[in-house]
């Protein structure tokens, strides 16, 4: 059933009226018709209007790339630790000739219960100090960063550390929508994923996180 709305048309940002989006001009992330155009490039030239960013967005397989690489190096060292809080507490089995008391083989279980549980909240806290530490003070995790790629707020500017924390956790929620809080990415405009639509971030090529394109000539 047809709705009869364009999905071409777009509404200037200056007078509200809407447009063709072959119509409008287009100043960063910011469109313009044609009869505000002259007024608007004059603001430009003034500094009286601002002018954000036009960035280059990472797709879904580069960023499945780098995904795969940060899951590598955080999977190796979670492991290592977790091996070593395991080992602690399965010594007690290593050399056992007779069967041990039914007292005492609950309190072994209850141990390595205890023991499992701890390492999987290292693994959470690890996880989250990761993705916290790098997002917020370089911009990206290695993994992001071995492939030129850089997370930051739709402006350009920087993830603070609480939102970089809740971009960690907000991954959780991707991962249990069968891996199409991942997927959408490559069919958003923005490239944008789930956790990403969650915390108003989007991933960039760092290349372009300072790109501004020049002013039309009139």
């Amino acid at each position: 059933m047809a709705t009869g709305i364009d999905p071409d048309v777009r509404y200037c940002s200056q007078c509200g009226q809407p447009s063709h989006l072959d119509q409008l001009a287009r100043f960063g992330d910011t469109l313009v018709c044609p009869n505000c155009k002259s007024s608007y490039v004059q603001k430009l030239r003034e500094g009286v209007a601002p002018l954000r960013p036009m960035f280059y967005y990472g797709g879904f397989w580069i960023r499945f790339v780098a995904f795969l690489i940060d899951g590598i190096i955080l999977g190796v060292t979670s492991s290592a630790v977790q091996l070593l809080l395991l080992g602690s507490a399965f010594r007690p089995f290593a050399n056992m000739r007779e069967p041990m008391p039914p007292d005492q083989a609950l309190e072994a279980f209850g141990a390595i219960m205890g023991t499992l549980a701890l390492s999987m909240l290292i693994g959470v806290a690890m996880g989250a100090s990761y993705e916290g530490f790098f997002v917020s003070r370089v911009g990206a995790t290695p993994g992001k960063m071995a492939l030129g790629l850089k997370v930051v707020r739709p402006d350009g500017g920087p993830v603070s550390l609480g939102r970089a924390v809740g971009r960690y956790f907000a991954k959780w929620l991707s991962s249990m929508t069968f891996g199409i809080g991942y997927i959408i990415a490559g069919f958003d405009v923005e490239k944008r994923a789930m956790h990403d639509m969650i915390v108003d971030t989007r991933v960039v090529k760092a290349d372009s996180a300072a790109f501004v394109p020049q002013l039309p000539r009139i």
